[in-house]
């Protein structure tokens, strides 16, 4: 079988929304080719991506790759069509995707499955937390060390991109052992992987999406955390009725603000929110609605444009 390769070439901040329109798809694979990586310089022995070329990276923007199945694809033409109509949509959010191009060409089955594996190591995210792609191996360097273990092929939300990062860098500094948490938007289910690793004992893992749904499902039992963790399908946090001392969500800056007023209702007193996914502009926007709904803002961090922001409520 044979799968089709979409490839968007987009802007740094339209990234995590295009990524999620390919998802919706159905794309069994999320490839992010950023030339900033071609710069950067590794502070461990592991890096994300190994054997980089200049040429596999374009000049400006970034290039984000989808896979879709041959028998599911609906007419290629019409596929583009969609995608660049969907993307100039995102204007309305205030997100500039250009340069909005959508290209697409046919990869065979074995070239598809082994080109992933080229591309990804063991990454270690935070000072406890460690994402690695399932075929590699890797030993933990510590007890303290917890390893997610993640095919980046395979789901969206591995670790790799600055808005997971900086979640689970909050995470690691404001969770406490014993913790009730809930992912909103939890995608791939890294953060609520990350949260039952971090010594949570209930973790619920919200996504409007049934195919994140399953594969928040999937990585749960990849991990062994299936008696920690539940995932179920529903719209940000309308209608959720447990409470938690630690609500999480990498998700865009303007579907935080559709949600931010459940947030006390759910939160515990002294219960933490972590919210990633922002871009730096709209980032006061963001902690300024906290506020109004009676959240104090305790740490804002930052990287390569994105913001996290942790609050509490009192």
């Amino acid at each position: 079988m044979n799968w089709i390769e979409v490839n968007i070439h987009t802007s740094h901040e339209a990234v995590e929304a295009v990524s999620h329109l390919l998802q919706e798809l159905g794309a069994d694979g999320v490839v992010i080719e950023d030339p900033e990586v071609l710069g950067r310089k590794w502070e461990t022995s592991y890096g994300e991506i190994i054997e980089l070329s200049k040429e596999d990276y374009p000049e400006q923007g970034v290039r984000v790759k989808g896979y879709l199945s041959e028998l599911k694809l609906e007419d290629p033409k019409a596929l583009v069509a969609r995608l660049q109509t969907e993307m100039q949509q995102l204007k309305t959010y205030g997100i500039d995707p250009e340069p909005a191009v959508v290209e697409t060409k046919v990869v065979d089955e074995e070239s598809w499955a082994n080109e992933w594996k080229k591309y990804y190591k063991p990454v270690k995210v935070t000072e406890r937390l460690t994402v690695k792609p399932t075929w590699e191996e890797y030993t933990a360097e510590s007890d303290q060390e917890k390893i997610i273990e993640l095919d980046p092929g395979m789901a969206f939300g591995t670790g790799t991109h600055p808005t997971t990062k900086l979640s689970m860098r909050l995470m690691e500094k404001y969770m406490a052992p014993g913790m009730r948490v809930i992912d909103v938007g939890c995608g791939s289910g890294i953060l609520s992987i990350a949260a039952a690793k971090l010594g949570a004992k209930q973790v619920l893992a919200v996504d409007l999406d049934p195919l994140a749904v399953v594969s928040t499902e999937n990585n749960v039992k990849q991990n062994g955390v299936q008696e920690v963790v539940t995932a179920r399908e529903g719209d940000l946090l309308k209608g959720v009725a447990e409470r938690a001392e630690c609500v999480v969500a990498n998700i865009l800056a303007e579907i935080i603000l559709l949600f931010a007023h459940e947030l006390p209702r759910v939160l515990t007193p002294g219960g933490i929110f972590i919210a990633s996914g922002i871009i730096e502009e709209k980032a006061e926007q963001v902690a300024a609605a906290l506020e109004q709904f009676g959240l104090e803002v305790l740490e804002t961090i930052d990287e390569e444009r994105w913001v996290a922001i942790a609050a509490k409520k009192w």
